[in-house]
């Protein structure tokens, strides 16, 4: 995937033209003004190229001949890019894309919650247990519980040892990250540390169905606070 110095103004116009394709501010054929873009972000016509390049690696744009450069379909994105599900989020809390991510980590993390189960070393037990420290420990901040959740569904997938279920990782973060701006200050937000807790000890365990039916509850039972949170 595409990396790109998200400071500066070269990531900022990355950014902001990426964001208004995912949200669909700029619809799929829809033209892409170069000089505007160097007018608006008062950069030079070189900076925009170069963010336009990056925009196109991940399937965005295009440009052709006497046309000009153009929003690809969306048949065309890279869906699974990690920038690309960030700037759909943006701001904004997106119920069917919300709800897209979930059916796929249903689908995803209980398949590889069962594989680490039979292939998890000592090390990654360990790192799965520091996550579930931080995230129950008093006086903990938002910020560190985000990145205690992130850790744990990340590290069980890398627990699968399996090259392709890794690369879901940027589809785990993107979701957990909207899913804590939404649910963060709902009160049994907590509960949740308990649910981790038992599908790490069904890993620990080797205990392949009571793993991936573990990881399943947990799953379901964030959707549905999710839905009524929405």
């Amino acid at each position: 995937m595409n990396s790109y110095p998200r400071r500066g103004l070269h990531g900022r116009v990355v950014q902001v033209v990426g964001q208004r394709i995912a949200q669909g501010v700029l619809s799929p054929e829809d033209a892409i003004d170069v000089v505007s873009l160097e007018a608006e972000f008062g950069v030079s016509r070189t900076v925009v190229r170069e963010s336009l390049k990056v925009l196109a690696a991940k399937g965005l744009v295009d440009a052709r001949p006497k046309r000009g450069t153009f929003v690809r379909p969306r048949a065309d994105w890279s869906m699974l890019d990690p920038d690309l599900l960030r700037w759909r989020f943006g701001s904004r809390t997106d119920e069917n894309f919300i709800g897209e991510l979930t059916e796929v980590r249903l689908i995803v993390e209980p398949a590889a919650a069962r594989l680490a189960a039979s292939r998890r070393t000592e090390e990654e037990l360990a790192k799965l247990d520091r996550a579930i420290m931080v995230m129950g420990r008093l006086g903990t901040t938002a910020q560190e519980v985000i990145g205690a959740d992130i850790a744990f569904h990340c590290g069980l997938l890398r627990a699968s040892h399996n090259e392709l279920l890794e690369r879901m990782e940027g589809v785990i973060e993107a979701t957990l990250r909207s899913n804590h701006r939404t649910l963060f200050h709902a009160p049994e937000w907590h509960r949740e540390v308990p649910q981790h807790r038992a599908v790490a000890e069904a890993v620990r365990a080797r205990d392949e169905d009571a793993a991936e039916a573990t990881m399943r509850s947990l799953l379901t039972d964030t959707a549905r606070r999710l839905t009524g949170a929405i």
